[in-house]
């Protein structure tokens, strides 16, 4: 699909649509839970759908009406189950330890770009407590065995998504473990919402000087929650507003611990004033937020320098490459690093046609950057954007955005 925008300020009100990273741990949490959970605000983009049916697969009972989702936890398994990840790099390294943990004997498939995501931290650490990998590089990929506890020792510079999953999985494990944490945990705050999320379910996990200690024997608890909204996709309509649209957001917790949260921080520090040649954003924590600051650096009065974002590179598309190709098409100014980009300033955007890389966080921050474009921009498969917000463009065009489907000759 693709998708043709005229350039138009936005005005107007959005409810956030709910946190897509809370939605995959709640789910997950009350999936493992005794008893029955009702959860409020699931919104059902392409990754959701992937962990609902995944847990459904392995033996949850889930049904959803008007958005409440009622999840009674696995208490039995087939013995061998086939669970599709589709796109979902959460989903899949979610749930290979929680699949092991409960032994369960798992084939993992997926499409896009995630056979190529990276698991080595789980072949190592897994494969030397119960589980048998039958793995070849990609997928199809198949897990057997009873995963145990004890001491695993994690890089944390490839992805929070491994701690993640294995703080979901220790605590049903007979014996007491530890998390050891091989090099600095970058995007720290996705492994706190974890922890808070598991805390919410009954379960305790205990933050050391090295790493993470968690308690064996632990259960889940049913819990009725309602998600919050996502900072990651308020962050486009902050930053439109930045570049001169008026949206009042709302549905967003200011107590939240979402990392892409920051946003708030940056847009209140981004002055730009004559010390700095250049401004510097670490997003080591943030790297949702890259594909968005990359507009937002568009149209400052100094430089914007991205950096610590090499792990963008096996995202849904090389988002460093991506976000770069996308607004140079458009008549921006960016130069990739090796560890990420350098945004140029400009006056606006000429208009042009961008490749979505099939990478919703592209589509939704070049649809972002035609509110300051002369002329309309074209964005080739934009049903990219279905895998976080399905429902983006209706909310652009209800602000007054003009987009509409087309088809190139």
């Amino acid at each position: 699909m693709d998708i043709k925008i005229e350039p138009r300020i936005l005005n107007g009100k959005v409810k956030v649509p709910p946190s897509k990273s809370v939605s995959h741990r709640v789910l997950i949490s009350a999936a493992l839970a005794s008893g029955t959970s009702e959860i409020r605000g699931i919104m059902n983009s392409k990754d959701i759908i992937a962990t609902t049916e995944c847990l459904k697969s392995m033996g949850a009972n889930i049904t959803e009406h008007d958005g409440v989702a009622q999840i009674t936890g696995i208490s039995s398994f087939s013995e061998n189950v086939v669970l599709d990840c589709c796109e979902s790099g959460s989903t899949l390294r979610f749930l290979i330890p929680v699949a092991a943990a409960l032994g369960i004997n798992a084939t993992f498939i997926g499409k896009g770009r995630l056979p190529e995501r990276p698991i080595i931290p789980y072949l190592r650490e897994l494969s030397q407590h119960g589980i048998e990998f039958n793995y070849n590089g990609s997928m199809p990929f198949s897990i057997s065995g009873k995963l145990s506890g004890g001491k695993y020792e994690i890089e944390g510079d490839i992805s929070s998504q491994f701690i993640t999953g294995l703080l979901f999985a220790l605590p049903l494990c007979k014996e007491d473990s530890e998390i050891h944490m091989l090099s600095p945990l970058q995007s720290k705050p996705y492994a706190d919402m974890t922890i808070e999320t598991l805390r919410r379910f009954g379960i305790f996990i205990k933050p050391t000087d090295y790493g993470y200690y968690i308690e064996g024997n632990q259960r889940y608890k049913s819990y009725d929650t309602t998600i919050e909204g996502d900072y990651s996709q308020a962050a486009f309509f902050y930053v439109a507003n930045a570049l001169g649209s008026k949206i009042e957001l709302s549905n967003l917790s200011p107590d939240s611990k979402q990392g892409d949260k920051k946003i708030l921080d940056i847009l209140s520090k981004l002055c730009y004033n004559d010390e700095y040649s250049e401004f510097n954003i670490d997003v080591s924590d943030i790297p949702d937020l890259v594909p968005i600051l990359a507009v937002l650096g568009s149209f400052g009065k100094k430089p914007m320098r991205i950096s610590n974002a090499e792990r963008l590179k096996i995202k849904e598309s090389d988002r460093l490459l991506a976000i770069s190709e996308a607004l140079n098409a458009i008549g921006g100014k960016v130069v990739t690093l090796n560890d990420g980009i350098v945004i140029l300033p400009v006056e606006e955007f000429y208009g042009g046609v961008v490749n979505s890389y099939n990478d919703h966080r592209i589509v939704m921050a070049v649809a972002i950057a035609s509110t300051k474009s002369k002329a309309p921009i074209i964005i080739k498969g934009a049903e990219s954007v279905d895998k976080s917000y399905p429902g983006f463009f209706d909310e652009f065009n209800a602000l007054g955005g003009n987009s509409y489907v087309i088809s190139l000759e």
